[in-house]
């Protein structure tokens, strides 16, 4: 999405950056993984057509996308204390390790910047923002960095990081404004840490989809 290249989202564990070329190479060896392409529902791609991928995605404007970079233990790197802007081009990114990527698919009409507002029930609006996330990298998995990107996603996308608990340590403006009660995920019904991790952000099972051994769910709010 044309809109976020300048953007740089960082929490204490991660920052979130766009997708950029530099990004590619290692994007592409996640993507040999046959796990990993059928947990994201992927097609294996060449090198060349990942590139193409990213120059697609990077002016699209249905997909949000940011690679994850974990923040390392120990790292002479020191990142956005809340005293300066990170910007993409940073030079000291590149000593962050890059362990996956979150993503959010628009799909018709998005409506106007709104104030915000409570879900209604049985709202019927065709607009949708559907999440995804991959930590592609086993060493990072189950240490909170799932968790925390998709904090700093969706409090960038909906403009409202109160509503997910979120601290960014560096403030960027949401040019979307996508309102929460229209933020979906759909998970593989045997994935449980998924579907848990969902939960803790206020998401609920709102539908099943047995043809796809698939649950849908909604954002109904964090308790």
């Amino acid at each position: 999405m044309k809109v976020t290249e300048g953007t740089v989202l960082v929490g204490d564990k991660v920052l979130l950056v766009p997708y950029r070329p530099e990004h590619v190479p290692k994007y592409h060896a996640w993507m040999l993984d046959e796990e990993l392409r059928r947990l994201t529902a992927s097609e294996p791609l060449s090198l060349e057509e990942e590139y193409e991928m990213q120059r697609k995605w990077q002016v699209d404007e249905d997909k949000l996308t940011f690679i994850i970079l974990a923040k390392s233990d120990g790292s002479e790197v020191s990142l956005a204390s809340g005293d300066e802007m990170v910007m993409p081009s940073d030079p000291r990114l590149a000593a962050l390790p890059m362990v996956g990527d979150v993503n959010m698919f628009l799909s018709g009409t998005r409506p106007p910047p709104p104030q915000i507002q409570e879900a209604v029930d049985g709202d019927e609006e065709d607009f949708s923002a559907e999440v995804e996330i991959m930590i592609a990298e086993p060493d990072y998995r189950r240490r909170g960095l799932a968790y925390e990107a998709l904090q700093l996603m969706l409090s960038y996308a909906t403009g409202t990081p109160e509503l997910f608990k979120t601290q960014l340590l560096q403030r960027s403006e949401s040019p979307l404004c996508i309102p929460a009660r229209h933020l979906l995920t759909r998970i593989t019904e045997s994935n449980m840490a998924s579907i848990k991790l969902f939960e803790k952000l206020g998401f609920e099972i709102t539908k099943r989809v047995a043809v796809f051994g698939e649950v849908e769910m909604r954002w109904r709010g964090m308790y």
